[in-house]
């Protein structure tokens, strides 16, 4: 059985098709890693925004993108992060899959800037009674990801980008975020559900 966090053997049949099982380890053993480092703190709590991957029972997949202030997500442990889930559609696609499903992968990314990446691979949680509810305006629920894998990518492929301003939803202290404009089409506005009830900080 393969000692790898990070490789299966799909993975390693087109690594050897391809001659890359090595670079493949190098990568592994110098740049992945199981706890976050004070830099993938920094990173991670800087950013504006993720993007989420999960997949139901039945191993079918679901990509999300997940928005917020900087600092929305934290490292809340050495292998631990935690992130709210905002009032949205909701057809809860990601967070339905984590119930039945806890294993997830998830991709930071900077445009603007530096270009930088970082994947986090593990395993969530989702409740309505963590402690971290209290304290984060506009959470309805509260995410934990337990990291498996935790490692960098390399960012040659990111276009540079200008971050102009943060969504004017993206919940804050003293700011009630407007309802999004679909919530009133008339083929949407008699099916809306009510939002529930969030700290307002």
């Amino acid at each position: 059985m393969s000692d790898s966090i990070m490789f299966h053997d799909g993975n390693r049949r087109l690594q050897d098709r391809f001659d890359s099982r090595r670079i493949s380890d190098r990568v592994e053993e110098k740049l992945t890693r199981t706890q976050f480092t004070a830099d993938d703190k920094a990173f991670i709590e800087s950013l504006p925004y993720f993007f989420l991957a999960t997949a139901d029972a039945q191993g079918r997949p679901d990509c999300s993108y997940k928005g917020g202030m900087p600092g929305f997500v934290r490292v809340t442990g050495p292998s631990e992060l935690a992130f709210p889930d905002y009032d949205g559609n909701g057809m809860f696609k990601s967070l339905g899959n984590v119930l039945v499903n806890r294993n997830v992968g998830i991709l930071f990314i900077a445009m603007h800037g530096k270009p930088q990446r970082l994947r986090v691979n593990g395993e969530a949680t989702v409740r309505d009674d963590d402690p971290l509810l209290a304290e984060t305006v506009g959470a309805q629920l509260i995410v934990r990801v337990a990291a498996r894998a935790i490692f960098p990518n390399c960012p040659r492929y990111i276009p540079k980008m200008e971050l102009i301003e943060p969504s004017i939803y993206a919940p804050r202290p003293g700011c009630e975020a407007p309802e999004p404009a679909w919530k009133d089409f008339a083929d949407f506005k008699g099916y809306v559900h009510p939002r529930q009830p969030t700290h307002k900080g």
